[in-house]
C-alpha cells in the first residue's frame, strides 16, 4: 500500500493507494497532518511507502516524522520520470503538475493531452503522442479573481463564488461574477479550441478544485477527475520503487 500526501497552501489532501485502487481520501489543515498520519498508519498498517509532493510548504520536524514510519519519497524535478520532460526550466516546475503529467501519460499513453488543473491557478499542461511533455500556462483561479478585483480597487466587494445568472450583470455583484465565471469559462473553452486546431485528437482532462463548479458549464468536450493529481503521485511513486 502507498500513501499519497500533496501538501497545499494550508490544506493537505492524503489518499492511501492499494496498487492503482485509491482507497481512502481525506483533506486537513497542515498542523493537523501528525494526527491524521496517525491515525491512516492505524487503520492501514500495510502502508510501506509515501510520497511528498510540495516539500517545501513542509516544516522539518513533519518531514522528519514521515521519515522514521515511511520509506518516503520526496518528488521533486530530479525524480525519475516515466514521460520525456522538455520544460527549460524543470527545477521550477511545480510538482503537482509533474504528478498531473504522469496521470495524463498512464491513463492516455501515446495520446495528445491537455491537462487543466483549476484550482488556486488554472494550469493549463500537455504532453503529446511522443510521450513528450512540451509545458503549458499558468493564469489565476476563480478565487484568485474575486479577490483581485477586491484587494486591487476601491469599491468592489469581495463575493463568493457563485454561477452567474445572466451574460450581462445589471448590478455590480452580478457583474463581477458574470466577469469573473464567464472569463474563466471563456478562457479555458478558448484554449482547448486553440490546441485542438494544432492536435484534432486531443483528450481533455480537467482537475482541480474548481472542476466540479466548471464542467456542467464548459462548452468543449472534456473528462473531468477530481482524483487525477493523486493518482499521478500513486503512479510516480509505483514508477520510481518498483
Amino acid at each position: 500500500m502507498n500513501l499519497v500526501i500533496d501538501v497545499g497552501n494550508s490544506m493537505v489532501k492524503l489518499a492511501v493507494f492499494d496498487k492503482d485502487q485509491m482507497v481512502f481520501k481525506d483533506t486537513v489543515p497542515i498542523r493537523r497532518l501528525h494526527r491524521s498520519i496517525h491515525t491512516i498508519s492505524l487503520d492501514y498498517p500495510h502502508i510501506e511507502w509515501a510520497i511528498l509532493s510540495s516539500v517545501a510548504r513542509l516544516e522539518t520536524s513533519r518531514m522528519m516524522a514521515l521519515e522514521e514510519r515511511f520509506k518516503l519519497l520526496k518528488l521533486d524535478h530530479s525524480s525519475k520520470l516515466p514521460f520525456e520532460n522538455c520544460y527549460k526550466t524543470p527545477e521550477t516546475l511545480g510538482v503537482d503538475r509533474l504528478a498531473l503529467v504522469g496521470a495524463a501519460f498512464k491513463t492516455y499513453p501515446n495520446t495528445d493531452v491537455l491537462i487543466i488543473d483549476a484550482g488556486t491557478c488554472i494550469t493549463f499542461d500537455f504532453i503529446n503522442n511522443k510521450n513528450a511533455y512540451l509545458g503549458g500556462a499558468i493564469s489565476p483561479g476563480i478565487d484568485m479573481r474575486y479577490k483581485a478585483l477586491h484587494t486591487l480597487t476601491a469599491n468592489l466587494p469581495l463575493l463568493d463564488v457563485k454561477k452567474p445568472d445572466s451574460l450581462i450583470g445589471n448590478s455590480t455583484q452580478g457583474a463581477i461574477h458574470s466577469g469573473v465565471v464567464h472569463g474563466v469559462l471563456k478562457e479555458i473553452d478558448g484554449v482547448i479550441q486553440a490546441y485542438q486546431q494544432k492536435y484534432p485528437d486531443l483528450t481533455v482532462i480537467l482537475t482541480g478544485g474548481d472542476a466540479k463548479f466548471l464542467s456542467k458549464q464548459l462548452k468543449s468536450s472534456i473528462f473531468a477527475n477530481s482524483n487525477f493529481l493523486l493518482e499521478g503521485l500513486n503512479y510516480l511513486l509505483q514508477f520510481n520503487t518498483i
